[in-house]
């Protein structure tokens, strides 16, 4: 799975990056991204990504901006330690929302979540390791 962190708090973002390696080992996480600018900028070109992680409250101003400039097509996933936003992140391309501080099981059934609705779940991958 390639995946874009979308998180402007470095120790958030390599927690999530720990997790999902974690998940699935074989996760790639393609981009540590922490403002709307640099988002928007990369994901202006198209990109192979399955999944993207997303803060909502970045040093630039509410992620939900990064919409309003380019369309997203891929799923994402917020997390945030806001939950005043919910409404908002499912009209957006959302597929959960997990407050912070989340763990191994949040991120772990949002995954599982996500390829759900792909139909994708893989029984190789063990959600309980870690």
């Amino acid at each position: 799975m390639r995946v874009i962190i979308i998180e402007d708090e470095t120790p958030a973002a390599n927690r999530l990056s720990k997790l999902l390696k974690g998940i699935d080992a074989d996760t790639e996480i393609t981009a540590v991204l922490d403002s709307i600018e640099s988002s928007v900028k990369y994901l202006q070109a198209p990109k192979n990504i399955d999944l993207i992680f997303m803060d909502i409250q970045l040093a630039d101003g509410l992620s939900f901006d990064i919409f309003q400039q380019i369309k997203i097509e891929t799923p994402v996933i917020f997390t945030t330690a806001y939950d005043q936003y919910a409404l908002q992140a499912f009209k957006v391309n959302s597929i959960d929302y997990i407050l912070k501080p989340f763990d191994k099981d949040d991120i772990s059934n949002a995954i599982k979540k996500l390829q759900s609705l792909q139909g994708t779940q893989t029984a190789a991958i063990d959600y309980n390791a870690v």
